[in-house]
């Protein structure tokens, strides 16, 4: 499929020809695009990010920005996000703080409109995060979990496989 005119594309960034770069859409440095990734209008993707095949980002989600730590000192650090995630309008995902470090995404993740996922996360696959779901820093979540609507997961919890958060909950602590 075709990269839009109007999208803006860092030369270095690796871009596999079957992707599909929407108008307005920005890719930084340093990216990696794979097979039959769609990136809609004004989707986002930031220095040092690796889009797997398959995967969605739909308008104005912001993938692999700066994390909001103030320990970052700007140093490289990563995104990745694993084969057929869903990221829906608004949505963000910030990479790592420490120098080197990676923020994960598994396979076939659902992140719905204005989901957060913040530095240094590691999300497992078929992971769903609805709407306004909230995922500090250093939050490590196991496969098929659900994060519902609008819940808070506070920095450092571990979200167990197969755990259910139920709507407007603010979690503090380890859920298994």
């Amino acid at each position: 499929m075709p990269i839009h005119p109007t999208a803006i594309i860092d030369r270095s960034s690796e871009i596999d020809a079957s992707a599909e770069i929407g108008p307005y859409a920005v890719i930084e440095r340093g990216c990696k695009i794979g097979p039959n990734v769609r990136l809609y209008a004004h989707a986002y993707v930031s220095e040092g990010t690796t889009l797997a095949a398959g995967v969605q980002v739909h308008p104005f989600a912001v993938v692999g920005h700066l994390p909001q730590d103030v320990k970052f000192t700007g140093e490289p650090s990563y995104t990745v996000v694993g084969e057929g995630t869903v990221i829906r309008e608004h949505a963000t995902i910030h990479r790592g703080t420490t120098p080197g470090s990676t923020t994960t995404v598994g396979r076939n993740c659902f992140i719905m409109s204005t989901g957060h996922v913040a530095h240094n996360c590691t999300i497992g696959d078929h992971v769903i995060i609805a709407n306004g779901g909230l995922v500090a820093g250093h939050v490590q979540v196991g496969d098929r979990a659900f994060i519902s609507g609008n819940v808070v997961v506070h920095q450092f919890c571990r979200i167990g496989e197969l755990a259910m958060l139920g709507g407007l909950v603010g979690v503090s602590m380890d859920v298994p």
